[in-house]
């Protein structure tokens, strides 16, 4: 059983006292030790996973920080109607992607003891089924939230809890209507600012005193993109800009898409050079202006925020002289003791405690790096013990009036040898790459893959494909091997219309058209274009769709929706003398055919000889497990072979 601790911090500021959140821990709480994390109203929460389903537990205690004072605009432990003490329990953020749950069912009802671990109910997330704990002693005075709520968003109540089954009653007929009714107005409970000082002017904007202009900002240029980076300026300061004309290419996480002007003016600023990484959405790329004779009003235009004045200088003290200094006594240096071992409960994962026992690890000497110092793996790892401190030796004693005795040279420093240059280059990452990176671990991660294999004979292809290429010879169009299998693909879609799916978390979206990712290697990474609507689709027209994505996806051309969405996908790496491989699924689809090259093998036959020479090409299916049961992916790649092997069914 796997056991995870995540630390949650109480709701502070201006929401109600009391209330359970995953907000941050205070930054005017002091250090403090593990038992007093209770009694100071710090909140835990506990994580434990048994099959699909994971337990969350919260804990929480009125806040009282000492030395923090209460003020109308901070309010802590402030009751503001008459009921007894109580916590109210939030919804918490129970995945990194949630953002509303289910209560799927109550485990406790009204007026029933919660003792330490006990679930008191289970959350549906966006990811699994929660169970949700109680780390200490209490009872559940009112549900706020019944079963069966969908959509619950983050940060909502959903019950109230209290010390005492005595306070219980008081609750009956509480709900959430009175919840809101009783909460301070916030202009009662924040004051407003006071004003700021007539002597201080407020900051003017930049761009003000310039003359009128136009700030181009980077936009969202795909619908994952969250930062960009400017590959090149098709235009230069002080040219002239039509409507439609390429201003810039811009590389997304995507692809690398050029960048058109929508009015016409002329480029005063450029405000991000070419080369410039990482650039979030929204910053300013350039100025553009409506006449010629204003460009050089912005020659010397720098972008800059509008800041609140600095605070007023303190007065400098008074400088005193200081008293004569003393001759000077030599005291041996004595080095820093080790760090103290940690007192209280040390959270640590279960790996890491296995480790720490097999190595005979104090876990409460090991400084941790993960979530509120929690000690993993890699700490257990790096960790190395201590050296013990020697006493320091008596200092011999030096008369004021003897000279000072210099301290010792230094030993000298162990020599490091060198990293030899020229031995490795470090390539710098593309968003293209990253975000590739990333999609493929996704899919590793949270997709149940498995792989069906088959060989499908492929003469009578490659007779109908060299008698078709010498028909379309006065059109220069040579059809390829791959045209005829993204056809027989999208036929056997049709055939097993399941394979053609996508993966929805809440629902399974089976498509009614097939449109065919192709993976395109490029010298920025893969790209799969989609040739739409393959199904209805001739060879001739599949394969012009084929050659013209191709070349605009390694020249950086294409348009997003030409690479974005597909409902089945084929990676081909026959080319490359490859038999056959595993490919993984490009999310959301359900099914990637792996397409590996053909050869020729002894077949057995009813002949004279007892055997025949075919060309053969092995196929492998990489399904998803959630959408695709292992028979329906064997029932498609039976249609596609079929195909393949006898293609005028195709023309049926």
């Amino acid at each position: 059983m796997l056991r995870l601790i995540v630390r949650l911090g109480p709701s502070v500021g201006p929401c109600r006292p009391g209330v359970l959140s995953a907000c941050g821990r205070l930054r005017t709480t002091p250090p403090c030790h593990p038992r007093e994390l209770h009694s100071r109203g710090l909140c835990q929460a506990r994580t434990l996973s048994h099959s699909d389903h994971f337990y969350y537990g919260v804990t929480s205690k009125a806040l009282s920080l000492p030395g923090l004072k209460q003020s109308s605009s901070f309010r802590l432990n402030k009751r503001f109607y008459t009921l007894p003490p109580h916590q109210k329990v939030e919804l918490p953020a129970l995945s990194p992607t949630m953002q509303t749950g289910t209560i799927a069912r109550w485990e406790k009802k009204e007026g029933e003891k919660i003792n330490e671990g006990d679930l008191i109910a289970e959350v549906e997330t966006d990811k699994a089924t929660v169970g949700f704990e109680m780390l200490e002693e209490c009872y559940l005075a009112k549900i706020l939230v019944p079963e069966g709520t969908r959509d619950v968003p983050i940060g909502a109540i959903i019950c109230i809890t209290v010390d005492s089954a005595d306070a219980i009653p008081a609750f009956k007929d509480f709900t959430l209507d009175k919840l809101a009714a009783s909460a301070p107005s916030p202009a009662a409970a924040v004051p407003p600012p006071p004003p700021p000082p007539a002597s201080t002017a407020p900051p003017q904007a930049p761009g003000s005193s310039y003359p009128p202009h136009m700030k181009v900002l980077l936009p969202a240029l795909s619908p994952t993109m969250t930062m960009g980076t400017v590959q090149r300026w098709e235009k230069k300061v002080g040219e002239k800009l039509g409507d439609g004309d390429l201003l810039a290419e811009i590389e997304t996480d995507k692809a690398i898409i050029g960048f058109e002007v929508q009015e016409e003016g002329y480029l005063a600023k450029i405000m991000i050079p070419e080369g410039t990484r990482d650039v979030p959405l929204g910053t300013p790329l350039c100025i553009i202006v409506e006449k010629e004779s204003d460009i050089q009003a912005f020659a010397d235009y720098v972008e800059t925020a509008v800041t609140a004045p600095p605070p007023l200088a303190a007065p400098a003290p008074t400088p005193q002289v200081p008293p004569p200094a003393p001759a000077p006594v030599f005291t041996p240096a004595t080095p820093a003791p080790p760090a103290a071992p940690r007192a209280g409960r040390v959270f640590a994962s279960p790996l890491a405690k296995k480790l720490a026992a097999e190595k005979g690890i104090d876990l409460a000497q090991v400084s941790g790096s993960g979530p509120d110092g929690r000690v993993t793996k890699k700490d257990i790892e790096s960790f190395v013990p201590a050296k013990a401190v020697p006493p320091p030796p008596a200092a011999t004693p030096v008369a004021p009036s003897a000279a000072p005795v210099p301290p010792p040279a230094p030993a000298p420093a162990p020599a490091v040898a060198a990293i030899p240059t020229g031995t490795f280059t470090d390539i710098p990452i593309s968003n293209i790459r990253r975000v590739i990176a990333q999609r493929l671990m996704q899919s590793k991660q949270t997709i149940p893959h498995y792989y069906l294999s088959v060989d499908v004979n492929m003469d009578q292809i490659l007779e109908l494909r060299k008698e078709l290429n010498k028909e379309l010879k006065p059109e220069n169009i040579k059809l390829s091997v791959n045209d005829f299998i993204i056809k027989a693909s999208a036929l056997a879609c049709l055939k097993v219309p399941e394979a053609n799916s996508s993966w929805m978390d809440t629902v399974i979206r089976q498509n009614h058209v097939v449109d065919v990712s192709v993976a395109v290697s490029t010298p920025n990474g893969l790209i799969t274009p989609i040739v739409f609507n393959a199904h209805i689709k001739g060879l001739a027209s599949i394969c012009k769709d084929v050659s013209s994505l191709a070349a605009k996806a390694r020249e950086s051309k294409l348009q997003p929706h030409e690479f974005q969405g597909g409902t089945f996908t084929i990676s081909n790496l026959g080319m490359f003398g490859i038999k056959n491989f595993s490919a993984i699924i490009n999310p959301p689809q359900a099914c990637i055919l792996a397409v590996g090259g053909s050869e020729r093998r002894l077949l057995p036959a009813d002949n004279e000889k007892g055997f025949d020479v075919a060309n053969m090409m092995s196929v492998t299916l990489s399904c998803d497990h959630r959408v695709v049961d292992g028979a329906v992916g064997a029932q498609w790649l039976a249609e596609f072979r079929k195909f393949l092997e006898k293609p005028v069914t195709m023309l049926l």
